[in-house]
């Protein structure tokens, strides 16, 4: 058996026991926003964005979700600064004034530590603004260390909804015999398991609902295009990044 994935299949077990009345909870709070006309809207930081890029344009998901996405906070340009920009007071406000949010949405916040300032005060801006926010993050690491931001609160603190992905603290779940670090993250692919199950919960309450779930079809299949463009068409207004 290969140790990561026996990790992982543990985590994710835990994971799902501890979030399963959260995330559907969330399917009826985004699923009610969604058939309102409103947006899912995801940010990260550093590896964090990952998980805002997963649900985004994605083949099987929903196609009113919105990505938060800058650059300076990403790793491509560079990952040393994109670290220091985290912890910049500020600067989600910043980040956040250049999309088109409205009260009654929801915003998922992936950040494993939950203790820098910008997924901090992205929260405070969010919900200032009258969004429902759920911190994807790891409560272990958490209540571990302290925050960096003035106000001593953590991401989860500020949140209406806690996803926690039960990663260890560090995030690195294996150690190998002559190696002093500890190796192998869980926080992406616990994470992207939490956000799928949350789409799920989504989709099924909407057609309780008698609403049609708005989901892409992969563009590499029979004839998505027509099916994806007339979703696009509705929605596109609103989605910065296509």
């Amino acid at each position: 058996m290969l140790p990561y994935f026996e990790v992982i299949r543990a985590v994710l077990n835990e994971a799902e026991q501890k979030n399963a009345d959260t995330i559907a909870k969330l399917g009826e709070t985004i699923a009610e926003s969604i058939a309102a006309g409103g947006f899912l809207h995801l940010f990260g930081t550093g590896h964090g964005h990952m998980l805002a890029e997963e649900l985004f344009y994605r083949a099987g998901g929903l196609v009113p979700v919105n990505a938060i996405l800058d650059s300076t906070l990403m790793l491509h340009e560079s990952a040393l600064s994109s670290s220091l920009a985290e912890r910049l007071p500020g600067y989600a406000d910043v980040v956040l004034s250049r999309y088109r949010v409205e009260p009654g949405e929801t915003m998922i916040i992936a950040s494993n530590s939950g203790r820098n300032s910008v997924p901090i005060e992205m929260a405070i801006a969010a919900r200032g603004r009258g969004l429902k926010v759920v911190a994807l993050t790891s409560l272990a690491h958490a209540n571990a260390h302290p925050s960096r931001h003035p106000s001593g609160k953590h991401l989860h603190e500020l949140a209406d909804f806690v996803l926690d992905n039960c990663g260890a603290v560090g995030d690195a779940a294996l150690t190998v015999e002559g190696v002093a670090e500890p190796i192998a993250p869980t926080s992406t692919v616990v994470g992207v398991a939490l956000l799928h199950s949350v789409v799920y919960a989504v989709t099924t309450r909407l057609v309780q609902m008698n609403v049609e779930p708005p989901i892409f079809i992969s563009a590499n299949v029979g004839d998505a295009d027509a099916h994806n463009a007339a979703l696009m068409e509705r929605y596109r207004a609103r989605l910065r990044h296509l």
